[in-house]
């Protein structure tokens, strides 16, 4: 099922926004997360979490859902497809599983953000959650770079049943019935 082109393109649009905009957000919160564990000034300190906690519930996440959803629909109007490629399948593993995981990091968001504005950070016991908001953001701007990477450098490699639906679409065209070519292990 193709995609009109001007559905197309807007779809292209919407995922390449969101996945930008994704992108942007993290790497905000990551220097607001080192504003926070690193500085002297506990208002400042309070501050930076207080942001964390706003930025991730109302930027990150819906953008990452935005992403994941975005993606979801490209791979399904286009030729690329959802299985056809392993750039694909990687890209959507790696965008469901951190769309996943950030999920999960909101709770340590939640915990230090509601600490800060009890203003109970220092003494709190929650050294190791904000080292975990930095850990954690570092490592998410690295695997959506990584996911960024793999749509513009597209790897060769084509799955099983890409291969497979290649030479159905080549047998279409050519009505040709012979399959000489060996699929891929």
């Amino acid at each position: 099922m193709a995609m009109a082109p001007g559905l197309r393109k807007f779809a292209l649009t919407a995922h390449v926004a969101s996945s930008v905009g994704w992108l942007g957000s993290v790497t905000a919160f990551l220097v607001l997360a080192v504003v926070g564990l690193a500085g002297q000034d506990g208002q400042r300190a309070r501050g930076a979490y207080l942001a964390l906690e706003v930025t991730g519930w109302y930027v990150i996440v819906p953008l990452a859902c935005a992403s994941l959803v975005t993606g979801l629909i490209q791979s399904l109007g286009t030729s690329w497809g959802r299985l056809r490629h392993y750039w694909v399948l990687v890209k959507l593993a790696l965008t469901a599983v951190a769309t996943l995981l950030l999920l999960v990091h909101m709770q340590v968001v939640d915990r230090v953000a509601g600490a800060a504005a009890r203003m109970e950070l220092s003494g709190s016991g929650l050294g190791g959650m904000r080292v975990q908001l930095v850990v954690d953001a570092a490592a998410a701007v690295g695997v959506l770079l990584a996911a960024t990477a793999l749509s513009v450098y597209k790897p060769r490699g084509i799955t099983r049943y890409g291969w497979r639906v290649q030479q159905e679409q080549r047998v279409e065209r050519n009505g040709d019935s012979s399959t000489d070519a060996v699929a891929p292990a």
